[in-house]
């Protein structure tokens, strides 16, 4: 079974309308030691939820990895990865930060614990609760 992550994503800067729009992304700009280890584990197939920041704090999409991890051809750093992913589907409700952080099953999640982190894994008992609140 493949893995699942949950990407954080500025909308302001590239949100999920522009990978809607587009089709297809690389997923670059991510700098943080531990967010390129777990963007580093992402393999092809791996499911990805798309959560924005900003003011809507909110998961908002899943997309797929259409690529495992490679280095960053505009980086000129081998450290520094990305992933190709392309959109699957929209949320039918998107599941902000604040509910999230209200429910005791959420209280080890990535999300919750260290929220500035940018790639993490999601657990099957978070994936599941996160699919039953979204409607994914």
């Amino acid at each position: 079974m493949a893995d699942r992550w949950l990407l954080k994503s500025d909308p302001e800067t590239y949100g999920y309308n522009d990978l809607e729009r587009d089709g297809k992304t690389v997923w670059d700009g991510v700098t943080n030691a531990l967010a390129l280890k777990h963007l580093r584990e992402v393999k092809k197939g791996d499911a990805l939820l798309v959560y924005h920041t900003g003011d809507e704090k909110a998961i908002v999409g899943l997309a797929e990895a259409t690529s495992g991890s490679y280095p960053d051809p505009k980086a000129g750093d081998p450290r520094l990865v990305v992933v190709d992913i392309k959109p699957k589907k929209r949320v039918k409700r998107p599941l902000s930060l604040a509910e999230i952080k209200a429910m005791p099953e959420f209280a080890s999640f990535a999300l919750v614990r260290m929220s500035r982190l940018s790639v993490m894994p999601v657990g099957e008992k978070e994936w599941k609760k996160i699919v039953e609140l979204t409607g994914l």
